[in-house]
């Protein structure tokens, strides 16, 4: 067995196919969800965004592809969001690039825990499903650059802004999934190109732990209620990122 697969390394394994279950059957949170015990772990903010964008490469692309199988993608919706998605995690990685990790930190943990209120609100609402293609171009660029400076958050901006006008859950789902490929894959060229790659067993950890979640979490998309669990991954998000916040405020 190599000698980096330790207590440590299957810990980030559980915490990626956490992380893939989650968003693979809500169009969300898997970057808060990891960006989250990426920081509380001591990960600066800049290398916990890399990191997390280099792992989701992979699992966003096994995520597309059992969304695609199982017909959960729309293709009007994708062919929207996907160059806007595009140019703003470019210019967001490259923005946080230059920023000072330890004057970001508590602004990321506060930023994540507010996605997380987020989350758990829309937990609590019940929206009758429709289709929504239009003017959606804005919000995918949105999305993109405040999930390559924050370590998260294009499944929660984009996904729940798209349920919040009605769109249907099943196909508001698998696209922004679809989408979050070709995102990450941008980040994290603008990542390597810009501090190298570090950190590669973490990014070994959660990619291997997402890929191995993904064809499930894209059947529970397309046959269990998600309200519940957007309830529990709002607590967890709050709890994990408060505490976060509370220690890089000198608590």
């Amino acid at each position: 067995m190599p000698d980096f697969i330790d207590q440590t390394f299957l810990l980030f394994v559980l915490i990626g196919f956490g992380a893939q279950m989650i968003d693979g059957a809500l169009g969300m949170a898997y970057g808060l969800t990891a960006s989250s015990f990426l920081l509380a772990a001591g990960v600066p903010p800049v290398a916990a965004s890399a990191t997390v964008h280099m792992a989701e490469t992979f699992t966003t692309g096994a995520s597309a592809v059992s969304h695609h199988s199982f017909g959960n993608v729309h293709n009007p919706l994708f062919k929207r969001l996907v160059i806007p998605g595009m140019v703003g995690a470019g210019l967001g990685a490259y923005v946080l690039t230059e920023l000072d990790g330890d004057m970001l930190k508590p602004w990321i943990a506060g930023y994540l825990v507010l996605m997380g209120i987020f989350v758990l609100l829309k937990s609590f609402r019940r929206i009758n499903p429709i289709r929504v293609e239009k003017k959606v171009g804005p919000l995918g660029f949105f999305g993109g650059l405040i999930d390559a400076i924050g370590g998260g958050g294009w499944g929660p901006i984009v996904t729940s802004t798209l349920l919040a006008r009605g769109n249907h859950t099943r196909y508001t789902i698998g696209t922004v999934n679809a989408v979050e490929f070709f995102v990450t894959l941008t980040a994290s060229a603008v990542f390597i190109a810009s501090i190298g790659l570090d950190y590669w067993e973490i990014v070994l950890a959660l990619a291997l732990g997402g890929v191995c979640a993904a064809p499930l979490a894209g059947l529970i998309a397309k046959r269990i209620p998600h309200r519940p669990m957007m309830a529990v991954v709002g607590l967890l998000i709050i709890v994990v990122s408060g505490r976060t916040l509370w220690k890089s405020l000198g608590g």
